[in-house]
């Protein structure tokens, strides 16, 4: 997204302000003209950079300075204060940034810096990304912003270019959101940085020995493929990411019965919501709910039905997981728990309970497979995902793996875990392309991810599988709290509503005590 150029209430900086001014975790608000600035004391250095984040314009003012940087409340991107980069996603586009100057006691913000220029790096001379999710498309964008000259590739299954998935769930499937928020980049990106984007591009084959991707081209006909193509590749990035559960049941394959994994998926079901009155939702997940959230946004009745206890339980733990049934029952939700469904015909789903649901609309969303048939059939480590050291390299030299399919030795946790998170992914992303440039930098960064849930936001930083504590601070029901995930006395995990400074203080604590990677 463009950065919002609005008046900023707030001084104007350019006619000083006192260093005594800058409130107690060194930040204040203010603008230069008609543009929103940030002016932040780190150490013995004031920067002044754009006052809001580039990914969904949280005000920075509001976050955390973390050393030379400053991380974003709401989705925790982070930024460099001396450059304005964005050094952590989910925000791409760098702040500006202004020059200071001292005198007297006082701060004064004058001019816009240019900034700096990568240096060109022409080695490896051809790099191939498949898949063109979050990972894929956060590598090619590193790879550019580090300077790389190459060959660049992205081959995509998808028929549109790389979009912001968490809002297909969100605010583009309730109708709140156009289609101009999604894609992450504009298609003039592609061309103007000489990445060759290939939609709708099936990858046959990977010849480790020979290093070459087998590409199939759709030929006349019923999706028969001929002329398959091999690309060269000196590094090569694996981020196919993940595919959707679907149902083993009698009807799961009727035309109104749907899963939410790409742009198309999403437009075939606000299609069907156009003329549907009763949807039902399977599976009482973060993304079956925020989809009943957007069905119930619509005016669609929505009923829930999932094997659970409680909703999401398993990640939040018991109060936070009331609390999110609560909201979608104030929101008219009906929840079928401990249920699940056994069969589908045109009009109705039948429940092991020996109930019946109406539903013109069905959307199944019980979880997603990570998508390793490439990895498995070039013979690459696999265990439950593809197995990568912590430079996100897999077992064989130059082949990267990022997303939903790597799993990788987290510090935070000592054990090697695989997460479907979409910040996550666009960090391995950035760490991948990094290192396939020579870098050899650790991913070190801790899970996050954020759930949407009506006018109510949860932000989840670690890991947690399993815990044998769990401690609240503030007040769930009136949702304002943190709520910390413990296991062997040490924080694992910490989950929170309306406490986002408090979020961004726990993921610092979790990097703080992160243990070697072994």
């Amino acid at each position: 997204m463009a950065a919002d150029t609005t008046a900023s209430s707030g001084p104007d900086l350019t006619l000083g302000i006192a260093l005594a001014e800058l409130n107690a975790k060194g930040m204040l608000a203010g603008h230069v003209g008609d543009e929103s600035v940030l002016l932040v004391r780190h150490g013995d250095e004031v920067s002044a950079v754009g006052a809001l984040c580039q990914h969904y314009h949280a005000p920075l003012v509001e976050g955390l300075v973390v050393d030379n940087s400053v991380r974003c409340p709401w989705h925790h991107a982070c930024f460099d204060l001396r450059t304005g980069e964005a050094v952590r996603a989910p925000a791409f586009a760098a702040l500006t940034c202004w020059s200071t100057e001292q005198r007297d006691g006082k701060v004064f913000v004058q001019h816009v810096r240019a900034p700096p220029a990568p240096r060109p790096r022409e080695e490896p001379r051809r790099i191939v990304i498949i898949g063109g999710g979050a990972a894929g498309f956060a590598a090619a964008e590193m790879l550019r912003r580090q300077g790389y000259a190459g060959a660049l590739i992205v081959l995509s299954e998808d028929e549109a270019p790389p979009v912001d998935r968490p809002n297909l769930s969100k605010d583009y499937l309730a109708g709140q959101a156009g289609e101009d928020w999604l894609p992450l980049s504009p298609e003039e990106f592609y061309k103007d940085h000489a990445i060759e984007l290939r939609l709708n591009a099936r990858v046959a084959g990977i010849d480790i020995r020979s290093r070459e991707v087998t590409v199939g081209r759709p030929g006349p006909g019923s999706g028969a493929h001929a002329a398959a193509e091999r690309l060269p590749y000196d590094r090569l990035l694996l981020a196919t990411g993940a595919q959707p559960v679907r149902l083993s049941i009698p009807g799961a394959d009727l035309p109104h019965v749907f899963t939410l994994r790409s742009l198309a998926d999403c437009r075939a079901i606000i299609a069907r919501a156009a003329s549907a009155r009763r949807a039902v939702v399977m599976g009482a997940s973060f993304i079956g709910l925020e989809v009943a959230a957007s069905l119930r946004t619509r005016g669609i009745e929505v009923h829930v039905v999932a094997p659970e206890r409680r909703p999401m339980e398993r990640i939040l733990g018991p109060q936070l997981g009331d609390l999110v049934r609560t909201l979608h029952e104030q929101h008219g939700v009906v929840f079928h728990l401990e249920d699940q469904a056994i069969a589908i015909d045109a009009t109705h789903v039948r429940l092991k309970s020996g109930g019946t649901l109406e539903a013109d609309l069905i959307v199944v969303g019980v979880g997603v497979r990570p998508r390793t048939e490439l990895a498995e059939t070039a013979r690459l480590t696999i265990d439950r995902g593809i197995v990568v050291d912590q430079y996100l390299e897999s077992s064989a030299p130059g082949v990267f793996a990022a997303g939903d399919i790597a799993r990788w030795p987290d510090p935070h946790s000592g054990e090697n875990i695989r997460v479907e998170h979409w910040v996550v992914a666009e960090r391995h992303g950035q760490t991948a392309a990094r290192n396939m440039l020579g870098a050899r930098e650790a991913f070190t960064a801790v899970p996050f991810f954020w759930s949407q849930h009506y006018d109510v936001r949860i932000n989840y930083v670690g890991h947690a599988e399993h815990w044998d504590d769990l401690a609240v601070e503030g007040d769930i029901g009136g949702r304002n709290c943190l709520v910390s995930f413990g296991r062997g006395g040490r924080t694992m995990a910490a989950a929170s509503i309306a406490r986002d400074l408090a979020s961004l203080e726990s993921e610092l604590k979790l990097e703080e005590r992160a243990v070697p990677t072994r």
